[in-house]
C-alpha cells in the first residue's frame, strides 16, 4: 500500500539543503507542542551554535516559554553568534510572555531563519523588522508550504476570524455512517478510534447535531489517547450541540446552539477557538458542507460494506442531479490505522 508520508517528513529528505533540513527538524519539534500549547500556535525551533551544537525547542504550555526562548535557555552562552531556525515569525509584542525578538537580540543571535510570517495582525512583519533593525540577518520562507499546512487552523483563524472546521467521518466503503436502526458503534477499529480521540484533543471545540446525541448519547471526551509526554491536563474540547438535548444526556455540560451556524463560527472565533471538530450526524455534515464552511474532511474508512440502500449516508438530503455538479476536492494525506484507512480531503482552493 502506498501512503502519503506524515506531515514534517518528505519522501526524499536527502535532497533538502542544510537550511531546509534544520527547518524540517523545527517542524518535527513543532509537532510535539500540541495539544499542550493551545490556544497558542504550535511552533518549533532549532538553534545551531557556532561550533555546531544543536538545541531544540517547541512552544510550552500556555503562559510558558515559546519555542525560541526554550532553545535560548538550553543553549545559554552558546547562543552567541548562533543561527536560529523557527517555523513561525518570532513575536514582537507582550502577551503572557515577553517578546521573543528581545530575547533573540539580547542573546546576540547572528542569523534567524523563519519558515513563515505570523498572520496575526499584532506580529505580521514586525518581528522580522525588529530583528533586522538590530543587525541580525533574517531569511524568510524556508519550507513555508509545509509549515502553512501544519499551522492551517491558526492561519485560518487569524485571517478569517473563524475556527478551522474539520468534519470527522467514520464510514463503510459504501459511504454509510450508521445502520438502519441508527447504530454506528463501532464502524472502525481501535486504532482509528484512538486517532479520532487525538483529533479531539487537538481541537478547541467539538460539535454534533442533537440527533447524534439522542441516538448515541456520546460523551465527546478524550479517553482513548494520551500525549507521550504524560501531561495530565484536561484535554476535552468544548462541547457544542446544534439544538436542545435532554438534561440527562452524557454530553452535558455543553453549549446548546440554535440558529445560523455561520454565526456560531463567528462566536467561536471571537472566543479564540482555532479548530472546530464536527462529528456528525448526516444532517450536521450536510449543513456545514453545503455552506462551504469545511476546511478539511477526515474520512476514517473501514473495510466494510453496509451493502444496501437503507443505511445512513454521510450526507442527509438531496444532492446534485448530474456528475458535472458534484463537489470535488483533493486528497492531502492517506494513513493506515490498523485495518482502517484515514483519508484527509481538502477543498480545491485550500
Amino acid at each position: 500500500m502506498t501512503l502519503t508520508p506524515p506531515l514534517g517528513t518528505t519522501m526524499d529528505e536527502k535532497k533538502l539543503t542544510l537550511e531546509e533540513q534544520m527547518m524540517a527538524r523545527a517542524i518535527e519539534n513543532a509537532e510535539k507542542a500540541r495539544p499542550r500549547c493551545m490556544p497558542n500556535p504550535w511552533v518549533g525551533a532549532v538553534l545551531v551554535s557556532p561550533n555546531g551544537q544543536i538545541f531544540d525547542g517547541f512552544t510550552q504550555e500556555f503562559g510558558r516559554g515559546h519555542a525560541e526562548t526554550v532553545c535560548l535557555d538550553e543553549a545559554g552562552q552558546k547562543a552567541q553568534g548562533a543561527t536560529l531556525y523557527v517555523t513561525l515569525e518570532p513575536c514582537s509584542h507582550i502577551g503572557k510572555t515577553g517578546p521573543c525578538v528581545e530575547r533573540i537580540i539580547e542573546n546576540q543571535i547572528s542569523r534567524v531563519v523563519i519558515g513563515m510570517k505570523d498572520p496575526d495582525s499584532q506580529v505580521y512583519g514586525e518581528g522580522i523588522k525588529s530583528l533586522q533593525n538590530a543587525g541580525i540577518e533574517v531569511v524568510v520562507g524556508v519550507l513555508e508550504g509545509r509549515i502553512a499546512q501544519q499551522l492551517a487552523p491558526y492561519v485560518h483563524h487569524r485571517t478569517t476570524g473563524r475556527p478551522y472546521v474539520i468534519l470527522k467521518i467514520a464510514t463503510t466503503l459504501d459511504g454509510k455512517i450508521a445502520a438502519p436502526d441508527g447504530s454506528s458503534q463501532w464502524i472502525t477499529g481501535p486504532e482509528a478510534r484512538r486517532e479520532g480521540h487525538r483529533l479531539r484533543a487537538f481541537s478547541d471545540a467539538i460539535c454534533v447535531g442533537k440527533g447524534t446525541v439522542i441516538s448515541d448519547n456520546p460523551q465527546l471526551t478524550v479517553r482513548d489517547w494520551k500525549p507521550t509526554d504524560g501531561i495530565k491536563e484536561n484535554l476535552d474540547p468544548k462541547r457544542i450541540v446544534l439544538g436542545t438535548v435532554p438534561p440527562e444526556a452524557a454530553i452535558h455540560p455543553c453549549y446548546e446552539f440554535k440558529g445560523d451556524i455561520t454565526n456560531l463560527l463567528s462566536e467561536l472565533g471571537d472566543e479564540g477557538v482555532l479548530q472546530l471538530l464536527v462529528e456528525g450526524g448526516a444532517s450536521t455534515y450536510k449543513a456545514f458542507h453545503d455552506l462551504g464552511l469545511v476546511n478539511e474532511y477526515q474520512l476514517f474508512l473501514a473495510p466494510a460494506f453496509m451493502a444496501g440502500n437503507d443505511g445512513v449516508g454521510i450526507f442527509a438530503g438531496g444532492g446534485p442531479h448530474t456528475i458535472s455538479e458534484i463537489w470535488r476536492g483533493r486528497i492531502q494525506e492517506v494513513v493506515e490505522l490498523g485495518k482502517d484507512i484515514k483519508v484527509t480531503v481538502v477543498p480545491e482552493h485550500n
